[in-house]
C-alpha cells in the first residue's frame, strides 16, 4: 500500500493549465509526482517531500518535508542570483535543472514564465517559436 504524501489537486490543476496550454506538451505520472513533457522530455516535474522520501529531493531542498517542490529546465539564468535562495534550489542530477518551493507565497506568474522558458530549452525550434 502506498502512503506517499501527494501533491495538492489544487497545484496540479494550476500547472496543469500553465504546462498544457503549451503546444503539444503533455501530462503523465512520474515515479513520483506528476511531470510535463514535450515529446519525450521533461520540462516540469511537481511532487512532494515527505519524511526525508524521495531522498535524491529532500537533499537537493534541504528538507525532510513536507514540502511540495516544483523542478524545471533553467539553462544559463541558473547563475542569476535569485536562483540561490529560498524558494528556490539546485538538484544535481541535471547541470540546467532547478528546483522551487510550492506554497502559499508561490508568484504563479512568475512560475507561468520559468515553465514557458524551460519548454522553450526543451522543445523542438518549431514549437518553442510558436511562443513567441
Amino acid at each position: 500500500m502506498n502512503t506517499r504524501a501527494t501533491v495538492s489537486e489544487s497545484i496540479v490543476l494550476r500547472l496543469r493549465a500553465i504546462c498544457l496550454e503549451l503546444p503539444d506538451a503533455y501530462e503523465e505520472q512520474g515515479w513520483v509526482g506528476t511531470r510535463w513533457m514535450i515529446r519525450k522530455k521533461n520540462f516540469a516535474h511537481v511532487l512532494v517531500i515527505d519524511s526525508g522520501w524521495p531522498p535524491a529531493y529532500a537533499r537537493a531542498a534541504n528538507t525532510e518535508g513536507p514540502m511540495t517542490v516544483l523542478t524545471f529546465r533553467s539553462g544559463a539564468r541558473l547563475q542569476a542570483p535569485r536562483f540561490s535562495k529560498s524558494p528556490f534550489f539546485k538538484p544535481v542530477w541535471w547541470p540546467d535543472i532547478a528546483g522551487m518551493a510550492i506554497d502559499a507565497r508561490t508568484d504563479w506568474d512568475e512560475v507561468s514564465d520559468l515553465l514557458a522558458a524551460s519548454y522553450r530549452l526543451l522543445a523542438p525550434k518549431k514549437l518553442a517559436a510558436r511562443l513567441d
